[in-house]
């Protein structure tokens, strides 16, 4: 089957805070589009405030799926997300529809654009090696490591993301080979014909700005009651994926009595700033993105003549 005869799909890839969900739902008022959410947080059940998960009016307005899909002690991984993300498509295309994939868990993208990495299986005994060397030397210190061993992978991670760099350093260490050139090797098996929307900022400082603005409005939404609920409702521990996302990690310290609300707030707005960076360097090497300038006052307008482009060609 030729690309042209492959049916449409669109991504629309961003930071955080970059308006992603406000410009996917002015979309979906426009074209035949069905949104799947593409974030490793939002699949989580009363993890609603933290992530910033659309509320009912948006949910009313563009539908999304893969929201609320699991309970915050389980774990949800690339491979469920290609296989749920597959099936979804299929769905959509075969009520006529068109799959409109957005978020911002690159990963994901790249898994599904490119397929599953043969990647070897997580070493328990190596793991443990790892997080004690960490505990004595500090986790910069493995990413800089990572960084002679596989300078690629080690840009995209901030040299705190103990997660992903334990993964990469133990990666190398099992098979002898950067994760990044496993990558690589990966292919795609995606068969339909994708437009890639990136939606990035030119103003880094606005991005911040809005970065900080939410996460101040989260907090007065009530984010430390939601965390403070799912401790006591829940068999919840901070090492679950699910405590480790972005501002649930630093509002657990919170209400540990490790750090107070001012430490919470300016380390919550820093890890986020962190997201957002290695989100940003995901999409600057990202092949076949359309770039759109999401500060830009006629972006809607692009967009949709992307999109239009890309439904109806010539």
């Amino acid at each position: 089957m030729s690309a042209s005869s492959l049916p449409p799909a669109i991504f629309l890839m961003g930071p955080t805070a970059s308006g992603k969900t406000a410009l996917a739902v002015s979309l979906v008022g426009h074209y035949p589009l069905e949104i799947i959410s593409v974030d490793s947080a939002l699949v989580y059940r009363g993890m609603d405030i933290g992530t910033a998960k659309p509320d009912a009016a948006t949910l009313a307005l563009a539908p999304h799926h893969l929201l609320d899909i699991r309970d915050p002690t389980e774990s949800y991984s690339a491979a469920a997300f290609c296989d749920d993300a597959g099936r979804l498509m299929a769905d959509i295309v075969a009520r006529g529809k068109v799959p409109f994939l957005v978020g911002g868990t690159m990963l994901y993208f790249r898994a599904l654009l490119q397929g599953l990495d043969d990647l070897p299986r997580a070493d328990p005994a190596l793991r443990k090696r790892l997080e004690a060397d960490a505990a004595s030397r500090g986790w910069p210190a493995l990413h800089a490591d990572l960084a002679r061993v596989d300078p690629v992978t080690a840009a995209r991670l901030a040299p705190n993301d103990s997660q992903r760099i334990g993964r990469a350093l133990e990666v190398f260490q099992l098979s002898g080979t950067p994760m990044s050139d496993l990558h690589d090797k990966s292919q795609s098996t995606l068969p339909y014909r994708v437009l890639q929307l990136a939606l990035v900022p030119s103003d880094r400082t606005v991005l911040h700005q809005r970065i900080a603005a939410r996460f101040d409005a989260m907090l007065a939404e009530g984010l430390l009651d939601e965390v403070e609920t799912l401790r006591r409702t829940s068999a919840l521990t901070p090492d679950l994926p699910a405590m480790r996302a972005v501002g649930y990690r630093q509002a657990w310290a919170c209400l540990d009595g490790e750090i107070d609300l001012a430490a919470l707030r300016e380390q919550g707005i820093a890890a986020t700033r962190q997201l957002a960076k290695r989100q940003l360097t995901w999409l600057r090497s990202w092949p076949d993105a359309v770039v759109l300038d999401s500060l830009a006052e006629g972006v809607d307008a692009q967009a949709r003549a992307r999109v239009k482009a890309h439904l109806q060609p010539e």
